[in-house]
């Protein structure tokens, strides 16, 4: 689940309204059922109570059902999909990119060509293991994310490795280390980044933008629009990052505005 209570701050740019493709109905051709729906802590912002209904399609979501959950603000934790229904708040804003007109900056390609350079990069099936856990457990621990202590290898595997989707992970390894790992789903017409995690001591590659900028390469390379970025919190350090990738679109009162600058 993406990570943190208030309204967001306006962009200072106008934004430019985009209708929502598609007009299928919520989950696609898949039913979906709410599992849970009660109030809890807002895990993004402090001081806020949340609600956030848990959903589980009845079966595998195929990819263009996964395309019509995200495009209506969805995100996935585990097999389950969730979308903020806070009573008081609407910070929390889905974001994607548009990869046709996507911007990378310099910043970027200096982080994209260090890593051609000083890192093996591998796509695979998601996985649990020792050294994928120690990495989640520290990054989460480095990053004040471990709000209930450590995460078990059933923690991992329910988060990061069960899934209702065609899901990828990537791998980031540097001497044959693994040093970061970013789970991404495969949708008909977009990827969906779900979760990034690395070794706090190699936070000098920026694995948490390399993994953004390699789903929008992929994107690129196999014809799909979109890369999902997963939530936008203003007031959060740790979501407030993704206001970098521009130009992008946020789904804002229904609708997906284009945002330019900020």
């Amino acid at each position: 689940m993406d990570q943190e209570t208030s309204s967001p701050s306006k962009p200072s740019s106008k934004p430019q309204r985009v209708r929502i493709p598609g007009t299928l109905p919520t989950g696609a051709d898949t039913p979906m059922v709410v599992v849970y729906d009660q109030t809890q802590d807002c895990p993004y912002l402090e001081d806020l109570t949340a609600r956030m209904p848990l959903e589980h399609p009845i079966a595998r979501l195929k990819p263009s059902g996964l395309d019509s959950l995200l495009a209506r603000g969805y995100r996935r934790t585990g097999p389950f999909f969730y979308h903020t229904r806070c009573a008081n708040c609407q910070a929390c804003i889905p974001v994607r990119v548009d990869v046709g007109q996507f911007r990378m900056t310099s910043s970027m390609r200096r982080i994209a060509n260090r890593a051609k350079r000083e890192l093996d990069v591998r796509w695979g099936a998601p996985k649990a293991d020792e050294a994928r856990l120690n990495i989640f457990n520290s990054h989460r621990l480095q990053r004040d994310l471990a709000r209930h202590g450590p995460s078990t290898m059933a923690d991992y595997h329910e988060f990061l490795v069960a899934t209702s989707v065609d899901t990828c992970e990537i791998t980031f390894y540097r001497n044959d280390q693994l040093i970061g790992v970013a789970i991404t789903d495969i949708a008909a017409d977009s990827l969906n980044a779900v979760y990034t995690h690395f070794d706090p001591s190699h936070s000098k590659y920026s694995i948490g933008t390399l993994a953004i900028l390699l789903q929008i390469e992929k994107a690129i390379q196999t014809r799909r629009q979109y890369v999902y970025l997963g939530l936008y919190v203003a007031e959060n350090r740790h979501l407030n990052y993704k206001q970098r990738f521009l130009p992008q679109e946020r789904l804002i009162d229904g609708e997906w505005m284009v945002i330019e600058a900020n």
